[in-house]
């Protein structure tokens, strides 16, 4: 009875240490979406494309305040004036209206694009680090409920994911 007990408690501590995980390795994502060189460049990028859109807009918002300032200062305005400052007015709205669609658009579709890739890059960094660390997973810092801090893959996330042209 003795020795199969030894036996028995021999073949759980070896079947343990088969089934414990080679480990977990924890990632802030937040901190690598902070410290992403791609996304400092491609939030940049966007900046300047949408730049001119966004000073047309700053123009005809003022614009649009220029005819309502013009047909408030003037109550006695004739009927034909009322009516042509009306058509410019609802001309530079719709105008403004049109430019906001096509910028919020292009927002969409960039920040879509953008994202693709970057999930990506994660992803093939992610499996790097697992595949280097002789990880089971890597999960996210905020999936997490605890961990020590010595199993945080972080700064080699970052490195690594600035490191792809």
């Amino acid at each position: 009875m003795k020795k199969m007990m030894m036996v028995a408690g021999i073949a759980a501590a070896s079947l343990t240490s088969m089934t414990q995980a080679a480990g977990i390795g924890v990632i802030d994502l937040e901190r690598v979406v902070e410290n992403s060189t791609y996304l400092k460049q491609q939030n940049t990028a966007f900046q300047q494309k949408i730049k001119p859109q966004s000073t047309k807009l700053e123009q005809l918002n003022q614009e649009l305040q220029a005819i309502q300032q013009r047909a408030q200062a003037n109550p006695k305005m004739s009927e034909a004036d009322k009516k042509k400052l009306s058509d410019q007015y609802q001309a530079k709205f719709k105008e403004l209206e049109q430019l906001q669609q096509s910028v919020q658009s292009s927002a969409q579709n960039s920040i879509q694009q953008i994202r693709s890739v970057f999930d990506s890059r994660i992803k093939q960094v992610a499996e790097q680090l697992r595949q280097e660390n002789k990880l089971d997973a890597v999960l996210n810092k905020n999936s997490a409920l605890a961990y020590d801090a010595k199993y945080d893959l972080t700064d080699k996330m970052i490195q690594k994911v600035n490191a792809i042209k």
